[in-house]
């Protein structure tokens, strides 16, 4: 038996070398013919970082369904926290196991929708699940059919069975044809190119304090799930530091099997790559001593056999099928109150798709990919309302912080998690038994993931120059209201009252949005105030990524592109017409912006200087203008 070493300058690549491939990872590559270095391979390499796997590499099969399980588990508090609170306003709380069916039909959908973003969609490694958006809306709905009935005795008859259940089931159709219908909407504003086209006004300066509101807003679902028990979610957050900064650099042996070294010892990276799961994991052991010896009060949160019942009740497979609870309603204040929903929701999804490509090691994405984002997710939505989860589906910005604690930022991994999510929706036992996962645990959990989400958004400050009092007056304004007037509109009932209700449930949604009102401020004070491209951290964050030649912009973006098809699709003039397909090139007016074919023609590939994002052509060496810039 064999035991294999590391040196710390193989720490970098501990996979590789433990399972004997020989690649390394470390350096820019270089051209074998001319000697010289690769500049999209030097870029590259820069955006990869101290990652473990970047987007387009693929650990091995077992590491990858063990990560997957790790995302699935990052997503399962979030998730499951949306058919719980919205169980109430369904009417559905005497009925445990239409939670659990719901709950599963929930992780179906995500399921689906994670594959379709994954392999059809961004293409970057980005959980889709139920959103909080679309909360507030469902619940405005619900309430406006009056209060549920009182509850059902000790022994109901099967005629009070039946009626519960329609009544619940009625509602649900409400809910529904409201997100059917929104959800057109969103796919409209993808592949049309509309989204894309405002993201030219989108720079660092404005992706900040979008990020940075994304991670701090979610403090009050934090606190909410830890202080159920700060014994227990202290637990979780000092084994995830622990395990992801203190002793992450410590491989541990685990026993390896090779067609070549036979029965050997292979030295793993453990607590790098499982920080999450191994401290569910152990937190879970503690909550379930803690239990048996009554350190919790009973019905605590805290206490792992709570929800214990869900295992005995639920069915150990569960189909869910579309329009299972019936065909939906559609009513217009609904549908406007969900357009509201789904437009937070896109604000949301752009600065995570940002978040997610810094992490995983991929360039700022193009306009054709955050496109086919927006529409992906729309058709992702309308499954959900097709399927009934009672919710849409949207970018999970814990998954995100995820891959920044485990290092792993590989497409495949989170394709993993989507498989795990179709099965678990089906067998549905085994989604039960982690509904018994106790709060504080996903608490803890959520404190240290939220965290590092905020502190991407910082990251992006180190193109902008913080010396200018205009700059800190936009990011500093721009983070203050993005936490006083959403604060304010959920405290105050009736904040908005102009006689419109549907109007009054749009504005009341997208105002109690965080990220949404720091995002837009954000955007019109950089847009608005004098400062040049230097200051604003324009030109830094665009030259970063930018180059002279079509060869290289299209080998950054090459993984943006879809997984087959492209050569045709390169070759075929009319695809860079189209805002979705990868060879976009995007809306250009020169009338537009005010500027002479004169002054354009100093402007490089990346696009008008005065224009705030970072656009590279995408499109192929074949293009006229990639070959002219």
């Amino acid at each position: 038996m064999g035991v294999k070493t590391q040196t710390d300058t193989e720490e970098g690549n501990h996979v590789a070398a433990a399972n004997g491939n020989g690649v390394s990872d470390s350096g820019p590559a270089r051209d074998v013919e001319s000697g010289t270095e690769d500049p999209s391979a030097a870029i590259l390499a820069e955006l990869k970082g101290d990652l473990q796997y970047s987007i387009e590499e693929t650990p091995p099969w077992y590491m990858s369904t063990i990560l997957g399980f790790q995302q699935y588990l990052t997503m399962f508090g979030a998730t499951i926290a949306v058919p719980l609170i919205l169980s109430v306003d369904l009417c559905m709380t005497d009925d445990p196991v239409a939670i659990g069916a719901l709950i599963n039909t929930i992780f179906f959908v995500s399921g689906i929708a994670t594959l379709l973003q994954s392999v059809f969609g961004n293409r970057l490694p980005i959980i889709q699940g139920a959103t909080f958006a679309l909360l507030s809306p469902a619940q405005a709905i619900l309430k406006a059919q009056g209060k549920c009935p009182d509850p059902l005795g000790d022994d109901p008859t099967v005629e009070e069975l039946a009626e519960r259940t329609e009544v619940w089931q009625s509602r649900m159709r409400l809910i529904q044809g409201a997100i059917i219908v929104a959800s057109f909407v969103e796919i409209i504003i993808g592949f049309t190119g509309i989204v894309g086209f405002f993201l030219r006004f989108i720079g660092p300066l404005t992706i900040a304090p979008t990020l940075c509101l994304i991670g701090l807003a979610l403090f009050g679902a934090a606190s909410d799930f830890a202080g159920q028990s700060w014994l227990l979610a202290s637990i979780t957050i000092v084994l995830m530091i622990v395990f992801s900064q203190y002793i992450s650099k410590y491989p541990v042996p685990l026993p390896g099997f090779s067609s070549e070294k036979k029965c050997h010892i292979v030295w793993v990276h453990v607590f790098k790559l499982f920080p999450v799961i191994l401290a569910i994991l152990i937190s879970w052991i503690f909550a379930g001593i803690f239990t048996a010896t009554d350190v919790f009060p009973q019905n605590s949160t805290a206490r792992t056999d709570t929800r214990v019942f869900v295992l005995t009740e639920s069915p150990w497979f569960d189909f869910p099928y579309p329009f299972q609870w019936g065909l939906p309603t559609v009513t217009l204040a609904g549908v406007l109150g969900m357009i509201a929903g789904i437009l937070a929701s896109m604000i949301e999804s752009v600065g995570d798709y940002y978040a997610c490509a810094r992490l995983s090691g991929a360039p700022p994405p193009p306009e054709h990919a955050v496109n086919r984002g927006i529409g992906m997710e729309g058709i992702g939505s309308l499954l959900a309302g097709m399927w009934g989860s009672g919710n849409g589906t949207t970018s999970y910005s814990e998954n995100i912080g995820a891959i920044g604690i485990t290092k792993v930022g590989s497409r495949r991994v989170v394709q993993a998690g989507a498989l795990f999510m179709l099965f678990l929706g089906v067998f549905a036992k085994f989604g039960a038994l982690f509904v018994t996962i106790p709060d504080p645990i996903i608490g803890g959990m959520f404190c240290t993931l939220f965290g590092v989400i905020a502190a991407v958004g910082l990251s992006n400050l180190q193109y902008v120059n913080l010396n200018s009092s205009r700059n800190l007056f936009v990011l500093g304004f721009s983070l203050f209201m993005g936490f006083v007037i959403p604060n304010y509109i959920t405290g105050t009932p009736n904040a908005i009252n102009t006689g419109s209700q549907g109007f009054n449930d749009i504005m009341t949604v997208l105002l109690s949005t965080n990220m949404f009102v720091g995002g837009v401020i954000a955007a019109f004070l950089d847009n608005t105030l004098p400062g040049s491209p230097e200051d604003r951290g324009i030109s830094k964050w665009r030259n970063m990524y930018d180059s002279q030649s079509g060869d290289m912009a299209a080998e950054l973006h090459r993984c943006y592109d879809l997984p087959f098809g492209m050569e045709r699709i390169r070759r075929m003039k009319f695809f860079r017409h189209v805002p979705f397909c990868p060879t976009f090139e995007g809306w250009q007016c020169r009338k537009c912006w005010g500027k002479s074919d004169s002054e354009e023609a100093d402007i490089p590939v990346a696009g008008d200087p005065d224009i705030v994002v970072m656009r590279m052509e995408s499109t192929s060496p074949l293009s006229e203008n990639s070959a002219t810039s």
